[in-house]
C-alpha cells in the first residue's frame, strides 16, 4: 500500500540563478519574483500543503538569506519550512541530496519539485503509481513541441524507457515534478555537479530501477522565461482556487 501522503516530505529546488528573467526582477531571486503579492515559491509551498504535504524543504542558492527571512516572518499554517542553502551550485541531483543529507526532516519518500514552475496535479493520484518494486515516479506531460523540454519514452506499462535530447516533435515531457523514494540516494551518481534531468535519471534506469511515467493534463506553468513570468498571477489566479481559497499576504510583497 502507498504511504500516507501527510507522511511524506517534499523537497523544492529553489536554487536557479534566473539569467533568463534577472533583467525583469533585479536583485530578486528567481523563486521569489512577487505573484499575487507573494513570492512565488511560497504558492508552491501552499500548493503542497494544500495537498496534505506538512513537510517541505527549499533548497535554496544565490538569495538564500531573502527565501529563508521570508518564510521565517511569514510562515504557511500547518507546515514546516526548512531552507538549505547550496555553498556551490550542485545542479539538480546535487542539491536533492545535499538538502536530504543536511535537513532535520526525514521521509521514506520525497516529492521533488522545481523552484520556477507549478503543476497543479493531484499528488495523492501521483502515490498511487509508485509501485512496490518502482524507484520513484515522474510527472509526464504530452506536448506537440518537445524541442524546449525534451522528451522521455514510455513503454506499455508506462514505465520510462529512456530520456531524449531536446529536438523537434510531439511527445511525453518532464513536468518538473518527481516522487523519489530514499533509498534511491544510495545509487546517485558520485559526482558534483550532477543533473537529475541527464544523469541520475539515466544512470538509474541503466542500473535497472524502474521508474514510473505518470500521465498528467494538469496546468503548468514555468515562471524561467521572459515571456511566461508576466502570465504567472493570472495563471495562479485561475487555477490555485480548486485548492481552496486565495489568501491575501499578510503585507504585498514586491521583493
Amino acid at each position: 500500500m502507498p504511504a500516507d501522503i501527510s507522511n511524506l516530505g517534499a523537497i523544492v529546488l529553489a536554487g536557479g540563478l534566473g539569467t533568463r528573467v534577472r533583467h525583469l526582477l533585479g536583485d530578486v531571486p528567481k523563486p521569489m519574483a512577487p505573484v499575487l503579492g507573494r513570492p512565488f515559491v511560497e504558492w508552491i509551498v501552499r500548493y503542497l500543503s494544500a495537498q496534505g504535504i506538512k513537510k517541505v524543504i527549499l533548497s535554496t542558492g544565490i538569495g538564500a538569506n531573502q527565501v529563508s527571512q521570508h518564510f521565517a516572518s511569514q510562515p504557511v499554517p500547518k507546515t514546516s519550512v526548512e531552507c538549505i542553502a547550496e555553498s556551490e551550485p550542485l545542479g539538480t541531483g546535487g542539491a536533492v541530496r545535499h538538502a536530504i543529507s543536511h535537513a532535520r526532516t526525514k521521509s521514506e519518500s520525497w516529492f521533488i519539485l522545481n523552484g520556477d514552475s507549478l503543476v497543479f496535479i493531484d499528488l495523492t493520484l501521483m502515490l498511487r503509481s509508485l509501485g512496490e518494486k518502482s524507484t520513484g515516479v515522474i510527472a509526464v506531460r504530452y506536448a506537440t513541441d518537445t524541442s524546449r523540454y525534451g522528451s522521455l519514452e514510455l513503454d506499455a506499462q508506462h514505465r520510462v524507457t529512456a530520456f531524449r535530447e531536446k529536438q523537434p516533435g510531439h511527445g511525453w515531457i518532464n513536468a518538473g515534478i518527481y516522487l523519489l523514494r530514499n533509498e534511491a540516494l544510495g545509487s546517485f551518481p558520485d559526482k558534483s555537479p550532477l543533473s537529475m534531468e541527464t544523469e541520475v535519471f539515466t544512470s538509474l534506469i541503466a542500473g535497472g530501477a524502474e521508474w514510473v511515467g505518470h500521465k498528467t493534463e494538469a496546468p503548468f506553468l514555468d515562471v524561467g522565461t521572459p515571456e511566461t513570468l508576466p502570465e504567472a498571477d493570472l495563471f495562479v489566479k485561475e487555477n490555485f482556487a480548486q485548492f481552496g481559497k486565495i489568501e491575501p499576504a499578510h503585507e504585498p510583497y514586491s521583493g
